[in-house]
């Protein structure tokens, strides 16, 4: 292994011990957040950091009970990836850890460039991960007070916001994520994996300045230090500071979001009646929950001048990553594209069925409402629109074009497009949204089939 650090030997006996202050550190932040029992995936690069983590990890668990896996990132950028993970292999074993190493394909030409595009990645595999079927609790990163001295001067030299400059936070709610070591300076884990006989890999990449996070490390820290000693602690706390601040920003963000934002889509009218700086606040943060990066000043800018002043019948469609940002009928709309595909399924029964689109259509039986079961709804057909279709769920106005139901509903075009028709027979029988054909509606005093559709395309999960 020629880029394992050379005093150490990967299999040397690790010992562990509860009292040092590093475990009980990390065994008073566990037992805050964990309960009894529950899953945590420690994300292992097979760096120094990650590596002491893991056996800080060992020690803790023999003071309060967790399942510990580990998972790693085979990246194929470097000639020593496989050696990498090889050595990965053999510390789980030596602490009976199990572990499961995912292989990526990172786009060298990737605009965000090859950093970005590994890191984009490497949270990919690690939030998608699964244990026996379910996901972790938490995952751990290894990220330190270093890291997040780093993390700050990067990005207030992009310019960054509150949100950009709390930088890392010690709890990620909305992706499970926890990072234990962020008040852990690299030179007490460096000086503890000495202690325990911990070896780690040296990743060659970590020297070539032309990295922007390996320049700051390099060439612009030293520089401070020599003037300001204790400048990565006080970076962090000054991360620490503003991520209290981000916080109440947030917490305005969900008061004003309370009053406009209704199944992950924004009243226009409603954010045109608050000032510029709560507008921009409140979409970034409704970006932030929808998994977005947030975008430059002028990009926000641009966004709300084309939400607030463009034509009512403007088509505004502003791609922002992985989402599309869209307007209709004075609302926005945060949507995954998605080209509309024939499809031609048939229910027997099942609670739920997975659509192409990725939503899903969910059954059950209730009193007074929904598919009469009385006309024996069992093999249910649900297609897409084909066009022409007409539908009557009122009894006491004429059967009208769909086309016209779902316009009169305000339900927007690109749904419209995907929308799953249930058929009874020949007969259309429920339109999400629009309701049951009239003549199968079930009575007060009937059992009925209620049918919903969660429809992932454009109400991607909030974390609020």
């Amino acid at each position: 292994m020629a880029n394992l650090k050379k005093s150490q030997k990967s299999n040397k006996k690790v010992t562990v011990s509860v009292t040092h202050p590093l475990v009980l550190q990390l065994t008073q932040f566990l037992s805050s957040h964990l309960m009894s029992n529950q899953h945590v995936l420690l994300a292992l690069s097979g760096g120094l950091d990650s590596s002491v983590l893991l056996h800080l990890l060992t020690a803790v668990k023999q003071v309060i009970p967790f399942e510990l896996h580990a998972f790693h990132v085979h990246h194929g950028l470097s000639k020593n990836a496989d050696t990498w993970a090889e050595f990965c292999q053999a510390q789980c074993l030596l602490v009976k850890v199990p572990l499961q190493i995912n292989r990526v394909n990172v786009d060298k030409n990737a605009k965000l460039g090859i950093e970005a595009a590994a890191r984009q990645l490497r949270y990919d595999a690690l939030l998608n991960y699964q244990i026996n079927g379910t996901v972790p609790d938490f995952i751990l990163t290894a990220h330190h007070q270093d890291d997040q001295a780093e993390t700050l001067l990067l990005q207030l030299f992009r310019g960054a916001g509150v949100k950009g400059l709390s930088a890392m936070a010690t709890i990620d709610t909305s992706r499970r994520l926890l990072r234990p070591l962020l008040d852990v300076s690299r030179k007490s884990l460096h000086a503890y994996a000495l202690q325990h006989n911990i070896a780690w890999c040296e990743d060659e990449s970590n020297d070539d300045t032309q990295y922007e996070r390996n320049f700051v490390r390099h060439e612009v820290m030293p520089i401070l230090e020599a003037r300001y000693v204790s400048v990565k602690p006080v970076l962090a706390r000054t991360a620490a500071h503003l991520a209290e601040a981000n916080d109440l920003l947030d917490a305005l963000a969900q008061l004003d979001a309370k009053k406009i934002l209704q199944k992950n889509s924004l009243c226009v009218q409603g954010l045109s009646a608050l000032d510029q700086p709560r507008v921009k606040n409140l979409l970034r943060w409704w970006f932030s929950q929808n998994q977005l990066a947030m975008p430059t000043s002028d990009h926000l800018n641009e966004i709300i001048h084309q939400l607030l002043n463009a034509k009512s019948d403007a088509n505004i469609d502003i791609q922002l990553q992985h989402l599309s940002l869209k307007r209709y009928q004075q609302r926005a709309y945060l949507c995954t594209e998605y080209m509309a595909k024939s499809f031609d399924m048939v229910w027997n029964g099942e609670p739920h069925l997975n659509l192409p689109s990725g939503g899903q259509l969910h059954f059950r039986q209730v009193l007074g409402s929904g598919l009469a079961l009385k006309h024996g709804m069992t093999k249910l057909r649900i297609t897409k629109r084909a066009g022409g279709e007409r539908f009557k769920p009122d009894a006491l106005r004429p059967t009208r074009t769909l086309k016209h139901l779902l316009q009169e509903a305000n339900i927007p075009p690109w749904q419209r497009e995907h929308l799953p028709l249930v058929y009874w027979h020949d007969n259309l029988a429920f339109v999400p949204s629009i309701g049951v054909a009239h003549e199968l509606q079930a009575s007060k005093s009937e059992l009925g089939l209620e049918i919903t559709w969660q429809d992932s395309v454009i109400e991607p999960q909030l974390f609020i």
